[in-house]
């Protein structure tokens, strides 16, 4: 798998090499951690037999994008090629010093841990007693590591949709929806249609945190808000949410900026009205552009323009200027 992934990079780099300058080699890898069908292509039986599979299959998905790193590099020499990972920041409940540690864990092996291997090029410290404890004996080939070392990226990309608290003895009525991942119940924010958390500071947090941990260029390439979306008698859609939703986390990446943070992109999810990931729902709605799709089937795919998507028209014309 890991030959084939190199010959396919190969392939799409030398077909695209005097069009595209920005490449990322998987996306949003850690979210196989939750599910490893999502990112791996293959389903867990038993949830205890998950660990070595899991982890074996990272080792061979990391040798294969740093090989397509070094071929990006080889081929396109000016071009410049990152990871890409699910983020959010964990908050502990509270000050109790088990939830902070607890919280501390979760962020390591789900925020980290993907992008120590590919920014890195090493296993980090701290996956070392994890994958004691979980008895994981990774088999590596000749030449592994050094390829790793090799093969690290130029940037960080990665996706923002909310943020994460976390205790470590919580009960169902305590559960938060969430992007794949869940915990529980922040009692500071507010929620989405689908129960995700709002938290634009939260970016601000992540972008901090991932740069004070890497010292590369930071990319947001994923950030939206999932809304029903209601279609007016005139035919307009007042999504004055969204607007309020994407205006706060564009402030936040600026705030982030002045912090000091390299942010060299931000790419918003999305530009147009598709069956979400997540939920495989058409009513769970992100886009500018509504489509006339639902949930049922029915729909004429008749596309209009949101109140939102003459907003950031003008965000992108004034570069975050005018929001």
């Amino acid at each position: 798998m890991v030959s084939f992934f190199e010959r396919y990079a190969r392939t799409i780099l030398n077909r695209f090499k005097d069009k595209v300058k920005y490449w990322m080699t998987f996306n949003e890898i850690n979210s196989a951690l939750v599910m490893p069908i999502n990112g791996l292509g293959f389903s867990i039986e038993k949830e205890e037999d998950r660990y070595q599979p899991t982890f074996q299959a990272y080792h061979h998905q990391f040798v294969a994008s740093a090989l397509a790193v070094k071929a990006c590099r080889e081929i396109i020499p000016r071009s410049q090629i990152g990871c890409m990972i699910l983020f959010a920041p964990v908050y502990p409940y509270d000050s109790n010093p088990e939830n902070i540690l607890h919280a501390l864990q979760e962020e390591q092996l789900f925020n980290y841990f993907c992008g120590d291997v590919q920014v890195r090029g090493e296993y980090p410290s701290f996956i070392k007693r994890y994958f004691k404890e979980h008895n994981i004996d990774l088999k590596m080939e000749d030449g592994d590591l050094e390829i790793l070392k090799e093969g690290t990226v130029d940037y960080v990309g990665f996706s923002y949709y909310m943020s994460r608290t976390e205790k470590k003895e919580k009960a169902d009525e305590d559960s938060s929806e969430g992007n794949i991942i869940g915990g529980v119940r922040n009692p500071f924010l507010k929620v989405s249609d689908w129960g995700w958390e709002i938290d634009p500071v939260g970016l601000r947090i992540s972008l901090n945190k991932l740069y004070d941990r890497y010292q590369i260029p930071l990319f947001v390439v994923e950030n939206g808000l999932g809304a029903y979306d209601q279609l007016e008698e005139d035919g307009s859609i007042d999504d004055d949410y969204r607007i309020d939703y994407l205006r706060e986390h564009i402030k936040a990446m600026g705030e982030a900026i002045e912090d000091g943070v390299e942010l060299m992109g931000y790419t918003s999810w999305g530009c147009i009205d598709m069956v979400s990931m997540s939920t495989g729902e058409f009513s769970k709605r992100y886009g500018y552009i509504y489509v006339d799709k639902h949930d049922d089937g029915s729909g004429t795919l008749e596309r209009k323009k949101k109140k939102s998507s003459f907003w950031y028209k003008k965000v992108i014309e004034t570069n975050g200027g005018n929001l």
